[in-house]
């Protein structure tokens, strides 16, 4: 029986309980990002769950929290692109 590792996000943002997810992609073109936004609520037996159905009401939050993690997303992958430059001039020299 082989046991699945769990894949977490490479970083959540959050604006109450509203989130986006940041999510690590290998290519063989290098890394990239991808996000998802998920809402938090509680269920009738308190347990809490994730949607991604929102309300009228939270839009501009949501709209609000993608534009933060686009951003964030764009400091990333530049962090990434840096990262693989240094090792391709690692292997060069």
């Amino acid at each position: 029986m082989s046991k699945k590792t769990k894949t977490r996000p490479v970083e959540t943002l959050r604006d109450g309980a509203i989130k986006a997810a940041i999510w690590r992609n290998e290519s063989e073109n290098g890394d990239f990002f991808s996000i998802t936004f998920a809402r938090t609520y509680k269920d009738s037996q308190g347990d809490l769950q994730d949607t991604d159905s929102f309300s009228g009401t939270q839009l501009l939050r949501l709209a609000r929290l993608a534009e933060k993690a686009y951003d964030r997303t764009a400091k990333l992958t530049k962090e990434a692109r840096a990262k693989d430059d240094e090792n391709d001039e690692g292997e060069e020299a």
